[in-house]
């Protein structure tokens, strides 16, 4: 059944009407969304009632007993919110980028990047210090591909496990013993004030961050002309180049939350330095490829992202890309 768009209205908040916030559940996202809406009431004046934060429930959120490879990819924790936001309940939604597929539905666009949060993993553990001090068949727990390869290629007689939940669930079962050490991404933590459950941070050199990681990234359909007027005042201009040239590698390579793909691009005095790596689930079989721009924009940025997938793809070939899939498969049923 089609969806029936609503005409698009004047853009004017009010505490009758609204500017309608569309998010997940979880905690996280809870925090993700009250930052965008605080952002905006200091930016145009408004008042906290001004804006309706409503939780939208996806498939992603509700189904926790398998992994995510096994379902579908990234398009589970953002279907639900975008069915809203295209047929005109919702006037943005805020979703966390590494959630976010490389192609949008028609008719909607991510114009928004709040400042970027720290993009880098890290590991908590009550029983080692990192991930090295780790003893040979401890357990550690991700739901990430990216994560349980990159630890099998640093550590590979350790033991991982399939660990999903949101962020406070995951901390309960590492307290509770049920893995002896677990990754998660350090600005969740540090957005949500629990940056003290963290043992260290990894390296992004050796540990190369998720796409979009630590990014908080706007969606708006693209006929809402005042909506993307407003939210240009909290635009972070340099994150958003950092994510175009990620999501351009990641697009290149067709990838999803299906394989095991990496990539960071950071901006230091005005030259873009770009890390991506793709890796088999075993962890052990990598290409890695590093570009550097000077002065970004963002075509610069697009075509630079683009131009490292097709070195990977090149350098990786074909048979090394589908065999991620079939290799996958097989452990992620074990």
């Amino acid at each position: 059944m089609s969806l029936q768009i609503k005409a698009e209205p004047s853009l004017h908040p009010t505490p009758e009407n609204p500017l309608r916030i569309g998010t997940r559940g979880s905690p996280l996202a809870l925090a993700q969304a009250r930052q965008t809406r605080d952002r905006l009431m200091a930016a145009h004046g408004l008042s906290e009632d001004c804006f309706s934060i409503q939780v939208i429930s996806t498939a992603g959120d509700r189904i926790q007993d398998r992994p995510l490879s096994q379902l579908g990819g990234k398009g589970l924790f953002t279907q639900e919110i975008e069915d809203k936001l295209l047929s005109g309940d919702l006037d943005l939604a805020v979703h966390s980028t590494k959630d976010m597929p490389t192609i949008l539905p028609d008719g909607l666009e991510m114009t928004t990047f709040l400042p970027r949060e720290d993009p880098r993993d890290a590991f908590l553990s009550h029983s080692a210090k990192s991930l090295e001090d780790l003893p040979a068949g401890a357990v550690v727990g991700t739901a990430s591909l990216r994560r349980q390869a990159l630890v099998r290629r640093l550590r590979p007689d350790l033991k991982v496990v399939n660990y999903r939940g949101n962020v406070q669930t995951r901390l309960e079962k590492l307290k509770n013993g049920v893995v002896d050490a677990t990754l998660l991404a350090a600005a969740g933590l540090n957005r949500l004030d629990l940056s003290h459950h963290i043992t260290t941070t990894l390296p992004r050199d050796s540990f190369v961050p998720a796409i979009g990681q630590g990014a908080v990234g706007l969606e708006v359909r693209s006929s809402a002309h005042d909506v993307k007027a407003m939210l240009s005042a909290i635009h972070d201009h340099t994150t958003a180049l950092c994510v175009i040239a990620e999501r351009a590698f990641l697009r290149e390579l067709d990838g999803s939350c299906r394989t095991p793909i990496a990539g960071h691009a950071r901006i230091e005095s005005e030259t873009m330095l770009f890390h991506g790596l793709v890796i088999s689930i075993d962890g052990q079989e990598a290409h890695e490829v590093s570009h550097v721009l000077e002065s970004p924009d963002e075509n610069s940025a697009a075509r630079l992202g683009m131009m490292a997938g097709k070195t990977i793809r090149q350098n990786a070939g074909e048979e090394f890309l589908a065999a991620i899939l079939q290799h996958e498969t097989v452990l992620e049923t074990r």
